[in-house]
């Protein structure tokens, strides 16, 4: 067919159809979806970035007052805030290691060999004392396996307890009450003066600075003297 017998091409009314309609498409004709595909796609974009930002920043998800119930109820607020039993009496490795160790049942029976030894609450910890079968206890403060974070070095530091753990002292069940993110712990590392304290003090619950200090003026105080400065490179918790 010539050129000339497209110019006199007739539409159905009986006119004539300009030569350019009946010339062959530029794109495939898939292309005519492209439209449909990208608003689908800038949909989609908008739901994960706010499926992200909530994933990284609620409480739910950052297992802010996370509280499991354990399977022996042990009162931090009778143990810690009456009785005042210190934290490193049953978290022994604290001072020097990277983990608080979860206390074994032989730290519970120094107590309970002779205290309240027919309690039913205690059943599980006479069992496991008689049968050397550990208390299955819950994890509460459960970073990611792709997170490193040293105890010691913190409590070295003189960074308190309840810096990271909240009043643990208060608490019947403990629960998480920080977020323990990155944002979180890198807001520390750059500014570390507020949560610094004297080394001797570091579990005290109720520790203050002596005469009403600021306590971030005594902390940047003692981070001149012991030489505090936390690392902010990514190879420090991400090993």
């Amino acid at each position: 067919m010539t050129r000339n017998d497209h110019d006199h091409d007739h539409a159905p009314g009986g006119g004539e159809v300009p030569a350019a309609a009946t010339d062959k498409f530029v794109f495939p004709r898939w292309t005519n979806r492209l439209r449909e595909i990208l608003a689908v796609a800038t949909l989609g974009g908008l739901v994960y970035a706010v499926v992200l930002v909530y994933g990284v920043f609620s409480p739910e998800t950052s297992a802010m007052g996370y509280a499991p119930v354990q399977p022996v109820p042990y009162s931090h607020a009778l143990h810690v805030g009456e009785m005042g039993l210190d934290c490193r009496y049953c978290h022994t490795s604290v001072e020097t290691t990277a983990k608080a160790n979860i206390p074994p049942t032989a730290t519970c029976m120094n107590c309970h060999s002779h205290v309240r030894t027919e309690s039913p609450k205690l059943e599980l910890v006479r069992k496991s004392a008689q049968t050397g079968e550990a208390i299955p206890w819950i994890r509460v403060h459960d970073l990611p396996d792709f997170v490193y974070f040293n105890h010691a070095g913190h409590i070295q530091a003189g960074v308190g307890c309840v810096s990271c753990h909240g009043r643990v002292d208060r608490m019947e069940t403990v629960a998480q009450a920080e977020p323990l993110t990155m944002g979180w712990c890198l807001e520390c590392h750059r500014n570390p003066e507020p949560n610094l304290r004297p080394r001797e003090y570091v579990t005290d619950m109720e520790w203050r600075p002596a005469g009403g200090e600021d306590p971030a003026v005594l902390g940047a105080r003692l981070r001149v003297e012991h030489d505090i400065n936390p690392s902010t490179d990514c190879t420090t918790c991400h090993r």
